[in-house]
């Protein structure tokens, strides 16, 4: 197994393995050497653009695909060459393929009575998958008669009935509106820690995999780059791409070097130098690099704050009430287009600042990123 994924590994109550899976369609590699695990009762989130390979990886662990190279464990057993109905995990995709002859109850019995169940112990297990998904009574009910939303949880539950160890859930919410789709992420969250079911979830937004997920592991070019808590994920990216896709972030190309006391600053061109804590890997002095800055890290000032130990000049060139926070737009003197995101904390008649307003950007070393990548 490669060590560049090894810190990717949970070895405590470890319920599912990816080690080292490889696998290529013709020419090109969907997945590239991934080594994984999720932990018993985890719901994590699979998070990464289109195309990049995290369906793929989702179709592998279900058995849907096999693997060109690399090994799959569920409890510690060997599946890699197991077919998909000989392994404890279920699929729920973005298409739910419901039965439209059936009603809710049949729909969600469908999967016990495949393994001759008995009928009484069928009715009672559907009638708590009916409790859990607030379907309760309504088991008579057509599948034809149901919103988009009824149908997403008919499909959940008529794959948690069969007790899975590993329920994947493949984009179930991209085709709902996103009234609905908050209000299922909460009843997905819900049904989760109730029933405690490991859930590995497929998704290419990134608010959804923040709000759900114990953990997120971000995917892009057919590797995991970036495991961690959604906290992790977002407030310290090791990579631009990561720092990129999970919430904007403003980049500023430059050069690295240390000052006499040993402090690593960053020149960029036309702008000015600035305070930054780079990692490890990247303290080399004459390096090429990228300072990073979220939007609602900067505070900007009217006046050169005297005691931040980062500040810029800009021209405000545009911007945009949105209720809970007001963005602009600010052009650096190096031509360089910035954006800031400032909390609208009191009730203002007007904006504190207006277009073509010169305005100072600030922000301290802790709120800011450097990327060598």
């Amino acid at each position: 197994m490669s060590c560049k994924f090894q810190s990717f590994l949970r070895k405590e109550r470890t319920v599912l393995e990816v080690l080292g899976v490889e696998k290529k369609f013709g020419e090109k590699k969907a997945v590239h050497g991934i080594s994984l695990s999720v932990a018993n009762g985890e719901f994590l989130s699979i998070l990464g653009p289109s195309g990049c390979g995290k369906t793929t990886l989702l179709r592998l662990i279900a058995g849907l695909e096999a693997p060109d190279n690399g090994t799959l464990k569920l409890s510690g057993e060997d599946i890699t060459k197991m077919s998909a109905h000989e392994r404890d995990i279920h699929t729920v995709f973005q298409r739910y393929a419901l039965f439209p002859h059936m009603n809710i109850f049949d729909n969600v019995a469908f999967g016990l009575r495949c393994q001759k169940v008995n009928e009484n112990e069928i009715n009672g297990r559907v009638e708590e998958m009916l409790e859990l998904a607030s379907l309760k009574g309504q088991g008579k009910r057509s599948i034809q008669t149901l919103s988009g939303g009824e149908q997403q949880r008919v499909a959940l539950i008529r794959a948690l009935v069969n007790m899975p160890k590993v329920l994947l859930l493949d984009e179930p919410l991209g085709a709902l509106d996103l009234k609905l789709r908050l209000q299922l992420q909460q009843e997905l969250m819900s049904i989760q820690r109730r029933v405690k079911t490991t859930f590995i979830f497929v998704t290419h937004d990134q608010q959804e995999a923040l709000n759900m997920s114990d953990r997120v592991a971000v995917m892009n070019k057919g590797e995991i780059v970036q495991v961690g808590t959604p906290n992790e994920i977002y407030e310290f990216p090791k990579t631009s791409f990561v720092a990129s896709f999970v919430g904007g972030i403003n980049k500023l190309e430059g050069i690295l070097r240390a000052d006499d006391s040993g402090r690593y600053i960053i020149d960029v061109e036309n702008a000015g130098s600035f305070f930054v804590e780079p990692p490890d890997h990247c303290k080399k002095p004459g390096l090429k690099g990228y300072l990073g800055l979220r939007p609602e890290k900067i505070t900007l000032f009217s006046r050169k704050p005297p005691t931040v130990e980062n500040s810029i000049e800009g021209t405000i060139r545009a911007q945009s009430y949105l209720g809970t926070h007001t963005q602009y737009e600010v052009t650096l003197k190096n031509g360089t287009n910035v954006s800031v995101f400032q909390q609208n904390s009191q009730k203002l008649a007007k904006k504190v600042f207006q277009i073509n307003d010169k305005v100072h950007l600030a922000w301290s070393i802790g709120q800011s990123h450097f990327f060598c990548d």
